[in-house]
C-alpha cells in the first residue's frame, strides 16, 4: 500500500485568499488530506502544521506550494523537514522540485533557500522598522497631540497657579484628560 498525499496550505491573514496554493496542488495530482491554515509562520506552533504532523504516517508526502508556506525561518524549515524525514515521510515542494528531499542535493538546496526566505523576512522587519522610525520622527504616526509644546508649557504653569483642570480644558476646548497628559509632560 502506498502513502498518501498530504497537503499543507498558508496564508498569513485571514482576508488572504488560499486559491492559488490549492490550484497548484490539484495541477500537481491532488491530495488524500489537506491541512489549511491562516496563520503567521513566525510561530511553529500553528494548530494546522501540529495536526498535520500528528496525521501523517510512514511512506506519506507531505505537498506543499513553496518552503515560505511551511516555514519562515531556516532553522524551522530544516527541523521540520527533518522530523518528516526521520519517519519516513516525504516533502515535496511543487514551486522548486530540486528541493524535495529524496536525495542529499536537494536537502542542501533547502538549506540554501529556506536561508534566503529567512533572509527576505528580515530585510522586510528592518525596512518596517525604518519606515516606522522615519515616520515617528516626521510626526507622521500614531495620534496627532491635541496641545503644541507652548500649550503645554502654558497649561503646566496655569496649573502651578492654581487653576483647575477643568478650566483648562473649557478654555482650550480639549479634554480633562489631554490635559492630565500634558500635565505628566
Amino acid at each position: 500500500m502506498s502513502g498518501k498525499i498530504v497537503a499543507y496550505v498558508r496564508v498569513s491573514s485571514a482576508d488572504q485568499n488560499e486559491a492559488r496554493q490549492l490550484e497548484a496542488l490539484e495541477s500537481a495530482g491532488g491530495y488524500d488530506k489537506l491541512f489549511i491554515e491562516k496563520i503567521s509562520a513566525k510561530d511553529r506552533h500553528r494548530p494546522q502544521l501540529t495536526a498535520m504532523r500528528e496525521f501523517v504516517r510512514e511512506g506519506d508526502t507531505v505537498r506543499v506550494k513553496s518552503i515560505d508556506r511551511l516555514a519562515r525561518s531556516t532553522r524551522d524549515l530544516l527541523d521540520i523537514v527533518q522530523e518528516f524525514s526521520d519517519n519516513d515521510v516525504s516533502v515535496e515542494f511543487l514551486d522548486t522540485p530540486d528541493m524535495n528531499i529524496g536525495s542529499a542535493q536537494g536537502k542542501f538546496m533547502l538549506t540554501v533557500m529556506g536561508a534566503f526566505a529567512e533572509l527576505e523576512r528580515v530585510t522586510i522587519n528592518e525596512r518596517q522598522r525604518e519606515g516606522i522610525a522615519l515616520a515617528k520622527a516626521e510626526g507622521r504616526f500614531g495620534k496627532p497631540r491635541k496641545l503644541d509644546a507652548m500649550q503645554i508649557t502654558d497649561v503646566i504653569e496655569r496649573r502651578h497657579n492654581g487653576e483647575k483642570v477643568a478650566d483648562l480644558a473649557a478654555d482650550l476646548g480639549v479634554s480633562r484628560q489631554t490635559i492630565y497628559t500634558a500635565l505628566k509632560s
